[in-house]
C-alpha cells in the first residue's frame, strides 16, 4: 500500500535555473534570493500550473501570472566536501562548502 498525495493546485516554476514545484502554503528551498525576513517574491517564470483535478496549463514556454511567495529563512546549505587527490603525487586537497539558500512559502499560484 502506498501513500500518494496528491495536490490539485500547484504549479512549477523557475528560480536560479532549476525548477521547483510551488504548492500553496508549502515550503521550498531555493537558491539564494535578495530579501529580508516577510519580503514578498515574485517568480514570473511558470512552465505548468494545475488549477483542478483535470484543469492545468502548459507554458509555451512560460504562462502568464506569476507565483507569489514570501521568504521564510536565509540560511546555509549542508556542508559538501570537495577532496582533490592524486596518487603518488603527495597531492591532496580537502575543501568545504556550503551554499547559501532561501527558504520560501507559497502565497499563491496566480490564474
Amino acid at each position: 500500500m502506498s501513500m500518494v498525495t496528491e495536490f490539485n493546485r500547484y504549479a512549477i516554476f523557475k528560480t536560479g535555473g532549476k525548477q521547483y514545484q510551488g504548492i500553496e502554503g508549502k515550503t521550498v528551498a531555493v537558491e539564494k534570493l535578495d530579501g529580508e525576513l516577510g519580503d514578498v517574491v515574485e517568480f514570473s517564470e511558470v512552465l505548468f500550473r494545475k488549477t483542478g483535478s483535470e484543469a492545468y496549463e502548459i507554458g509555451q514556454p512560460t504562462l502568464q501570472g506569476a507565483v507569489k511567495a514570501s521568504i521564510v529563512r536565509q540560511m546555509k546549505g549542508p556542508k559538501l566536501i570537495i577532496f582533490h587527490f592524486k596518487r603518488r603525487k603527495k597531492s591532496r586537497v580537502k575543501k568545504g562548502h556550503r551554499q547559501p539558500i532561501t527558504v520560501i512559502r507559497i502565497e499563491s499560484i496566480g490564474a
